[in-house]
């Protein structure tokens, strides 16, 4: 299959990119390519399409649409719902992304979840980090940390519910320091250092409020972390079912202002049902299946 690939920057690490990359490194280790051009038996696009006007199938990958009220979420979500319009199918990376969709788009007849997965291969290849022999364990988070990942929920969890010869390794751009002797921040570092800190790591937090499906919990859970995150959002989707969840109330897909999420009681934990095969190889197969489906379709209709 030869896919006209759309709005992905496999240099940047943003999330979407991160995962393009992922996701062309697997399909063509299957044998499809990969063009810029109008050329292809399918354009696939991430977000959003920059020609409706193509004659090639298209289906749109969508992270998530925008809903925070402090933005101007309506110009935001313009070209993207044109292309959801556009579409001949769309592949949403969660549950929670497909019903946010729904709500603020309306339906679309041809559609499929797939969840975000792991580079297994590279993790496998990847070292654990050195643990200073004083920690009996590490827990570790990593993010672009804005005010909706709740960077000081994850501390206080931390500083609460692990080992009292525990630390805690923070990753990623940090513009407040809670300083306590357990904590460690150690900013942004490369995505194999994200792999080997993981490796050596025990828990992953990520309390975020109504995050979509991010990678770096799938990423983390690959290499062997347990996941302790919120019910909101779509996180839980990729945790595992051994994930310790933190209940919150459910959001009712009306705009909000993201930046200001509710507090948290981290007492509140509930049992995980969702469960997902987070294996890229399998993740880029169910690409496949979806691409040459909609293919097929829109090939029928001609």
């Amino acid at each position: 299959m030869n896919i006209h690939l759309e709005n992905v920057n496999p240099d940047s690490n943003s999330g979407p990119n991160s995962f393009g990359r992922k996701l062309l490194k697997y399909m063509g280790k299957m044998g499809h390519t990969f063009d810029r051009s109008q050329k292809g038996d399918v354009a696939l696009a991430f977000i959003q399409s920059d020609n409706l006007e193509k004659p090639l199938p298209l289906v749109q990958r969508l992270d998530g649409i925008y809903f925070n009220t402090i933005q101007n979420y309506r110009a935001q979500n313009y070209f993207i719902e044109e292309t959801y319009k556009k579409a001949d199918g769309v592949i949403f990376q969660s549950d929670f992304n497909k019903r946010l969709t729904f709500a603020f788009f309306g339906p679309h007849d041809n559609y499929a979840i797939i969840h975000n997965g792991a580079d297994v291969e590279e993790i496998d290849k990847t070292e654990p980090a050195n643990i200073p022999e004083r920690f009996s364990e590490i827990w570790c988070c990593a993010s672009s940390w804005r005010p909706h990942k709740r960077l000081n929920d994850n501390i206080e969890y931390f500083l609460e519910y692990s080992p009292r010869d525990a630390c805690l390794i923070i990753a990623g751009k940090v513009s407040e320091h809670v300083h306590d002797p357990r904590v460690f921040y150690i900013g942004e570092i490369s995505q194999s250092r994200l792999y080997s800190l993981y490796k050596a790591s025990t828990h992953f937090i990520h309390l975020a409020w109504l995050d979509h499906c991010p990678n770096v919990v799938v990423d983390a859970r690959a290499c062997g972390c347990k996941i302790i995150c919120s019910s909101s959002g779509g996180t839980k989707e990729i945790a595992g079912r051994d994930a310790i969840i933190i209940e919150e109330k459910e959001w009712d897909f009306q705009p909000v202002n993201l930046y200001t999420p509710p507090e948290m009681d981290l007492s509140k934990k509930i049992n995980n049902y969702w469960d997902i095969n987070y294996n890229m190889k399998n993740v880029a197969e169910k690409y496949l299946q979806f691409l040459e489906r909609t293919i097929n379709e829109k090939n029928a209709l001609i």
